[in-house]
Formats: structure tokens, sequence, C-alpha cells
């Protein structure tokens, strides 16, 4: 079942009419005789909108009880059940009550379009997604309403439902959107003419961003020109924080602002597998960056800066977007922060944004993870502390303060030997208890200034001083062992979390877990290897990066996948306590490996059954379409040979021409046979010369009547590279498809004109039309539309039409003739001499 299409009404603001306009093309399409219902139509109680509804049949709506009341929505069952050919389903973004089929209306239309129901909905443009903090900063009001903008951009036609704010305002002070009591309170507030305008900025610049899509799209499609420039990519650094979500959004406006740009949202963990960022935040990122229609990386690097670029330019990007720096101004002290180091070693080629929002300045309100390696500038400390501290320490008393006492002199020492452990971990700690007894036993146990202890008590003073600070220090480097393997284990959860669900779902290609695995690991390359026995050589199934390895002897890192197949990396050593997570990626990895290959046996298959459906149509046009031309033949020749009637001359001449017509008639069905055939063997090899349409289009026009057929083909319209007669039986085919279609008295037109550096070729009828979503189905083979009656042919000629066309390096489509019928273009390539003139202005048909 072929998908439905879905149109959307986008209104620069509420009450500029989008409901209305969506409620006249409704009835436009009723008087057409199209099955069009309403499924859920809000019409707020203003008078004009209601009396839209007059007419239009509507789809009981669902009651939901909740919380003790009761809500109406839309019931989508009974739309389904009702099945029409088109679906009124306003405000896209709403929220339904709980107890509905889904949480959000656009859901539902997703359904519905999935059945094949052509949807006609709205929307306003402070709904999408990637403008709620915009519209927040110009109105003051948070939009809890809201859809993904790859929901809107899905849509196959978009109209803007526009108004200038005076007029808006003039139709809010008539009563036409609000109720009289708060008509003041809107004026004054959300209907200002400065958020009007802003608005209406927004969506102006919004639609006008998906006109240059399907601007390109088009001329990309009829080659008018060359493509535009790369497509903008947009890094975005993400920390785990709650800026986050702000810079995604600025990022996706960012890259609205040029059709085809991406959003690639990165965020770079260490490689101890420690962070401090949000699991629960950083989920919701990626599904925000996600819905934004962008996509979502975890990098490993301990250098965030540097990874950071690394992966930029590894993707080719062209904008970075951070957030600026959470640091208190005190902490500049201890470096720059990644903004700035990151603005200073962007280099030329790539640009920086850094997005000011909520959380600059604030500090980082999530805890700091400590590394399993306590970082070469706290083990520094730790020593000095450890080593040094002591030495001062014993230096200040006996200047100082002599005569403390042997107990406080131990606990002053004791707390420097805590502070080395908290600071350098074990070894410093171990090293100030050493440091600290020697120096009690010389400088403050009696007798001093020798290594004797006179005095029991202050030996066994002096073995729990020593025993408390081996204690403390082992239990503050358990501790910071234990927060490393928690980290880690988080680390490896996170990414198992990604192979259970992206994978298995069947959402990444091999390609893809190679690049992750790569990205993860920091390697130069990834490749999975296989061979079909233990001494056949190994063959390379998929791979990535530079240089990839061939044999696994070659790379790195290997791990083996079963008992022929090894997944190999390039780039580093890895240590064993990754091995575990690389060895659930490489299963991954030959699952995926298993799912393509079985895709593409189903393909193979899908082609098989696509064969036996031509072979049993071909069939069915043998068994048929070819034997009426012949029955008709054999019965002519019969009566003409029959020895009991005396045929006269008109009547044997009659006889004769039906022969003769029967014959063209066979000759022409046979003739698309073959060219179907050499189509789908690839045996058409096109001779491409310089050729004029006025010698090639009369031509064409053999095989119809001489007064069936219009033709406007103007003079100085310039010469096409084509082979002269693939084009002309494409023609023909195509004409001839016109001529059956044309009601009686009716000529098909055909007109040519330049555009481009291409030449279009129309040919216009009058016949009932062919609807849209039948539009490329009629060039399929053995397609035949509607009710065409079974001696017109056997539905090859389109197809073979396109085919020769595209053999020449043209295209054909179907378009709606104005007024009604169907207009068939046919593009092919203007001659090369004539591309290095001046382009011609087009020259159109009447």
């Amino acid at each position: 079942m072929a998908r439905g299409t879905l149109r959307i009404y986008l209104g620069a603001a509420p009450g500029v009419g989008k409901t209305y306009a969506m409620l006249s093309e409704a009835h436009r399409r009723v008087e057409r005789g199209t099955d069009c219902v309403v499924a859920l139509v809000e019409h707020h109680r203003r008078p004009r909108t209601e009396v839209m509804l007059h007419g239009l049949e509507q789809v009981p709506r669902r009651e939901i009880e909740y919380r003790g009341g009761t809500f109406t929505e839309m019931d989508v069952d009974a739309v389904l059940r009702r099945a029409p050919a088109v679906a009124l389903v306003d405000e896209l973004a709403h929220t339904n009550v709980p107890g509905s089929r889904h949480a959000k209306r656009w859901q539902d239309v997703e359904e519905l379009l999935a059945a094949g129901i052509d949807v006609i909905s709205t929307v306003n443009i402070q709904h999408l997604e990637s403008l709620g903090d915009v519209v927040e900063s110009i109105t003051g009001v948070r939009q809890r309403e809201t859809v993904p903008d790859e929901v809107v951009r899905r849509a196959d036609q978009i109209e803007l439902v526009d108004m200038s704010p005076q007029a808006l305002r003039r139709r809010m002070a008539h009563g036409n959107i609000y109720k009289p009591d708060k008509v003041d309170a809107a004026l004054s507030n959300y209907f200002r003419p400065g958020n009007l305008t802003a608005l209406r900025e927004l969506a102006l610049l919004w639609v006008a961003d998906r006109v240059d899509a399907y601007l390109t799209e088009y001329r990309s499609e009829h080659r008018v020109s060359a493509i535009w420039g790369s497509r903008e990519r947009i890094v975005v650094g993400l920390t785990g924080g709650l800026e986050g979500r702000t810079l995604l959004r600025r990022a996706a406006r960012l890259a609205e602002k040029g059709a085809g740009g991406e959003v690639m949202a990165v965020y770079i963990s260490r490689s101890d597998g420690l962070t401090s960022a949000s699991p629960k935040e950083l989920a919701l990122q990626r599904t925000l960056v996600e819905d934004l229609g962008g996509t979502f990386h975890h990098v490993v690097g301990d250098d965030i800066p540097a990874a950071l670029l690394d992966f930029a330019r590894g993707v080719n990007a062209t904008q970075i977007v951070l957030g600026v720096s959470r640091r208190r101004s005190w902490q500049y002290v201890f470096g720059p922060g990644v903004g700035a180091t990151v603005a200073r070693e962007s280099g030329p080629d790539l640009d920086v944004h850094l997005i000011t929002h909520a959380e600059a300045g604030k500090g980082r309100g999530l805890p700091v993870a400590r590394g399993a390696r306590l970082g070469r500038s706290r083990v520094i400390g730790g020593w000095l502390v450890g080593v040094l501290g002591p030495l001062l320490l014993t230096w200040l008393l006996n200047s100082a303060a002599p005569d403390v006492g042997l107990a406080n002199d131990m606990l002053l020492f004791l707390s420097l030997t805590v502070a080395a452990a908290l600071l350098g971990g074990l070894l410093p700690a171990l090293a100030s208890a050493v440091v600290g007894s020697l120096l009690l036993n010389w400088f403050f146990t009696p007798p001093v200034h020798t290594l004797t202890i006179a005095d029991p008590q202050n030996i066994v003073a002096i073995v729990v001083f020593v025993g408390v600070a081996v204690a403390v220090a082992s239990v503050v480097d358990l501790a910071a062992r234990r927060t490393h393997q928690a980290a880690r284990l988080r680390a490896e959860s996170e990414i198992l979390s990604f192979l259970a669900g992206n994978v298995l779902r069947g959402e990444t290609g091999l390609e893809d877990l190679l690049e992750r695995v790569r990205e993860t690991f920091g390697m130069e390359s990834a490749a999975l290897l296989e061979r079909t026995g233990e001494n056949a050589p190994w063959t390379c199934a998929g791979s990535v990066g530079t240089r990839p390895a061939t044999t696994p002897d070659d790379a790195d890192v290997d791990v083996p996948v079963g008992d022929h197949m090894a997944l190999s990396l390039r780039g580093r050593v890895l240590p064993a306590a990754d091995r575990r997570v690389l060895a659930a990626f490489a299963a991954q990895a030959a699952v995926v490996l298993d799912r393509q290959r079985l895709k593409g046996e189903a393909d193979r298959a899908e082609e098989l059954a696509e064969g036996n459906r031509i072979r049993t149509a071909l069939l069915a046009a043998v068994s048929h379409d070819l034997r009426t031309p012949l029955a008709g033949i054999k019965a002519a020749v019969t009566s003409l040979r029959s020895d009991d009637v005396e045929w006269s001359e008109e009547d044997e001449a009659e006889l004769l021409e039906a022969i003769e017509e029967g014959a063209d008639r066979l000759d022409q069905l046979v003739g698309n046979l073959l060219d179907m055939s050499r189509l789908q063997t690839g045996t058409v090899t096109p001779v491409l010369r310089e050729t004029d349409l006025d010698e090639v289009v009369p031509m064409a026009l053999g095989g119809v009547p001489e007064d069936s057929v219009e033709l406007d083909i103007p003079e100085t319209l310039p010469m096409v590279h084509v082979d002269r007669g693939l084009l002309e039986r494409a023609v023909a085919n195509v004409v001839e498809n016109a001529v059956n279609h044309s009601p009686p008295g009716e000529k098909a037109l055909v007109s040519a004109s330049a555009l481009g550096d291409r030449v279009e070729l129309r040919v216009v009828d009058r016949g009932p039309g062919v609807p849209d979503e039948a539009k490329e189905r009629i060039f399929e083979p053995f397609q035949r539309y509607g009710d065409s009656p079974r001696g017109v042919g056997i539905g090859l000629g389109l197809a073979v039409a396109r085919g020769f066309i595209e053999a020449v390096r043209g295209t054909v489509h179907a378009e709606d003739t104005p007024g009604g019928g169907l207009t068939m273009v046919l593009s092919v390539p203007m001659a090369a001499e004539r591309l290095d003139q001046p382009a011609l202005p087009a020259t159109a048909g009447p």
C-alpha cells in the first residue's frame, strides 16, 4: 500500500487563517469528487471557520475520561475504518489526552499516512521544536506543545499562511480570533506588533529554506545547472550539561540556513572511562538531536579540544557550536578552557560559534570525576606534601613551638600523611609516614638526635602513627580504584546499550558500526575480516579508516568472532580492559554482516518474484493482446479465401485494410516487447549525435491519425544531443498514449521549449488524467491505468519510452494538464556548441 501524502498549512501566528485555508481546500477537493472527511478540526467558536465545516463529512470524535472530566480526541480507528482519500487533521503539534493511542497528534497522522490516507494538517511556526528557545525569547511564552522539525520537513507540500501584523491585530480587535474579554490582554502581550513581526520573519525564513531545498532538488533532477556548494556540517560539542539542549536547537537553526545542512552532536569522554556528564541528560540530548534530524556520536579522547577538532575535520565539518564556559572567573587561572582553545586552534576552515546560555559562569553543577590515575599535578602535589611537608613542619616546630608535646607533634605529622594520601594516593602517603616517623624519632622522641627510643610508650605511639598513616592511604587508594571501576562499567554499559538498541533493531549498517568502533577506541582503521576455512585466505567484509588491516596479523588489535571471522583494528594497542567491550562490538558486527547478506538474498528473491510477475503479465499479453490482431488477420484472410461468397472490390479493400491494420498493430506490440527485453538485458547502446527536434518529432507521428496531433516546434529551438532512433521511438510511444486517451475531437499538443542546458518536449492531452499516486506507476512494464480497453496495448509503451529517454541521458515524467488531462514532459540535453553561447530565453508553446 502506497504511503499517503501530507500537506501542511504553516501559520506565522495564531489566527492568520490556516484552519480556514485548510477547510477551503477541502471544499475544493469535494467539488472535484474527492472523498474528503474532517477527522478533527478545532474551530474555537470562530463563526467564519465554523461555517466552513458545513457540507463536509465529520468523523465522530472519541471521548476519553481523565481526572473526572470528559475530553474528546481524534478517533484514529474510526478514520481508518472510514478509509477516506483525504483526512483533515487540525493542530499537528497537539498533545493528546492520556489514554489515547499516541502521546502526540502528529503520531496519529503518521499512522493515517502509513495506511495510505492523504492528510491535510495545520501547525504554527512557534510549535517547531528547533524554534522553541527563539519564540520564548521573543514572546516570553514557552511553547509546551511542539512537533519535531523533521515531521514538518517530510511533508509533501508546505503552504505558508501569512498576514501582516496590522491586519492580524485588526482581526483580533474585531473579535474574529478570541472572545471580547480576552482581546485587550492578547493585544498587549502576545499579539504586540514586534512579536508578530518577529514570528512572521521566522516563518518566512523557514519556508524560504524549504523552497531552496525544493529548488535544488528540481535543478538536480532536470540538470538545469551545476549542483550548488557543499552543505553545511555543524558539529555541536556536548558536555552533558543542561546547556546542551540550547546548543542543539541553535545548531539546527544554523543548519537550516542552507539547504541540506547536517547537525552532528559529539560527546567526548576520557580514555579512562570516567565522565562528569549526567547519563540521563545525555540520553535526553541524544533523543533531541535525533528529533532535529541530526546524529549523536560518542568519542574517546583525553585532550578534549584536540579530540573535538580531530572529529570535526574527520567529518569535513564547516562549523563548530560550543557553549560559553560554565567556569567561574577564578577558575580561568587553570587554563583558557575548551571553547577558547578550540577557537584558537580551529584554523581558517572551521567557524567556531560560542553560544551564551543560562548556565554560563555558574560553575559546573555536576560532580567532577576522579581518575584512577590521579593526574600528574596531584601526584606531584602528594609527593611534595608527603616528603617536604614533614621537613617544613619539623623546622617550624623546632623554631616556633618546641614544647607542644609528642602527642601533638604526632597529630600534626599524621595530618600531613592524610593530606598526602588525599592528593597523591598510596605511595606519597607511605613516604610521608616513613619520613614523618624518622623525624619524630630523631627530633622529638627522647633521647633526641638519635634513633634510640628510651620510653616504651613512645615506641607504641610511633607504631600507631605508622599504622594509621598506612591505613588512611590504603583507604584513599581503594576508593579511587573503586570509583574508576564504577565509572568504567558505566561507560561500558552506555556502549552496550547502544548496541542493544540501534544494532539489534537493524538501524546500523556494517560500515556505520565499524566507524563507531573506530571513533569509540580512537583507532586509525577498523575492518571485519573473514575466511571460508582454516587455510583459506582472509577477505575484507567491510572496513573504515585509512590502511585497514588485510589479515589479523597485520592489526594492532584483533578480536576473533567464531572460527573464521575477526575484527581487526589499527592505530594503537588497547588495554586488556577494553577487549570486553570490543568483543561485544565484534559479535554485533558479525550479526550486522549476516543481516546485510540476508537482506541481499531477500532483494534477489524479490527480483525473481518481479521477473515471475513480468513473465505472467507477458503470458497474459500474448494470450489476449497479441492474439487479438492475429484473430482479425485470420478472419479477414479466411473471408477472402472463401469460395462461397463473391466479394465486391470495396469489401475486398476493407478486408485488406483490416489485415494491414492488424499486421501493423502486431508489429508494434512485438516491437515493444523486443524493446523492453533490450532494456532489461542492458543491450541498448545509444549513438549520440546532434539532432534537430523538428526532424525527429514529425517522423514519430507516423503511427497516429494525421489530424490527431497539433505540433508547435519553434524553428529557433537549439539542437539536442541524442540518439535519433531511440528518441523517435520514445516520442512515438508517448504521443500514441496521448492520442489514445484524448477525448473524441480533441487534438494532442506536442510543443518544445529551451530551459537552461536542456530542451523540453511536452506532450499534452485533455483526457481523464492520472492521480498523483499513479504518475510513477504508469511507467512500469505491463501497467495500464484505469479502464483503458484491452485493445490499446499491453502496457509497455511508456515503460519503453522512459527506458530510451534515460538511455540518452534524458528524463520523462508526468504532470497534470491545467484544466484537466495529462502532460508528459521529455527533457533531453542540449547540443554542446549551444552550451558555450549565452542562454536563450525559454520558448514555450501556446
